[in-house]
């Protein structure tokens, strides 16, 4: 039985400087104190097409995309390889749904969407983030629907509306942005040890685009996309930290114990 590989450090570089480059994009945006919406016209194909992408690492569409790259992965990465990859994205997508979870109402950070229909007497964020979920989409819906009679220029596409009438909860962090950095991370790795650059450049790509499509929409903050930026990388580095220290040991162990099982088959 083949032992997989152990980690390597050399790999982590172009990650590492790849992962500084996505801090730089929001961290320029919040140093500067650049607001991206309500930037965008949301009734425009650019609105719709910047859905699409965010709607990548909506659940259950986030949940096909880790299935598409772990499809992706295996076709390309050794058994061993593919499995460390597969433990090491469970535990860094556990980690950020638990993260997630626990910071959201713990920051009480409400929307940018929220604070925009606020302001144009349409909703009171907080009265608003005091409800149910139930209570907050019916509220949602209620306010969205009045933004044509109200004093503003700002329509919103159907798509755009459904997705306000959705996204109710927190702000921060962006769980939308780190998904796409942490799934980006740790992918990353193992395709660049396989030496398939595409797959690990689309995914950067991927990562960019979700940070926008966040702050363009209206659902979360410049340094919501930031710090969930960090976290991402960090989390993303922590969990193939965990799983070359963890995986080898089970590996191990299964080596050990598989020239047993082969000897207890062929025994009478």
């Amino acid at each position: 039985m083949k032992r997989p590989s152990s980690f390597m450090p050399s790999v982590l570089i172009p990650m590492i400087l790849g992962w500084i480059f996505l801090l730089i994009i929001p961290g320029i945006l919040f140093v500067s104190d650049i607001s991206l919406f309500p930037w965008l016209s949301l009734d425009s194909t650019a609105a719709e097409i910047l859905f699409l992408i965010t709607s990548s690492g909506t659940f259950p569409y986030g949940v096909a995309t880790i299935f598409l790259v772990l499809l992706l992965s295996y076709r390309r990465l050794e058994h061993s390889r593919f499995f460390s990859l597969f433990f090491a994205i469970s535990l860094s997508m556990c980690t950020i749904l638990g993260l997630s979870h626990y910071l959201k109402p713990f920051f009480n950070e409400a929307r940018p969407n929220a604070v925009w229909l606020e302001q144009h007497y349409l909703l009171n964020t907080d009265n608003f983030y005091s409800l149910s979920k139930a209570e907050r989409k019916e509220q949602m819906m209620a306010a969205v629907n009045q933004i044509e009679h109200a004093d503003t220029e700002i329509t919103l596409a159907p798509l755009v509306k459904q997705h306000w009438q959705h996204e109710v909860d927190f702000s921060f962090p962006s769980g939308h942005t780190l998904l796409a950095i942490t799934l980006t991370m740790v992918a990353s790795y193992y395709l660049l040890i396989a030496g398939n650059i595409w797959i690990s450049s689309l995914l950067f790509f991927w990562s960019i685009a979700m940070g926008f499509s966040r702050m363009l929409l209206g659902m979360h903050w410049t340094q919501d996309v930031l710090a969930s930026t960090l976290l991402g990388g960090i989390i993303g580095l922590l969990s193939l930290l965990v799983i070359h220290k963890v995986f080898p040991l089970v590996w191990s162990i299964s080596s050990k114990l598989a020239p047993r099982q082969i000897k207890a088959d062929r025994s009478p």
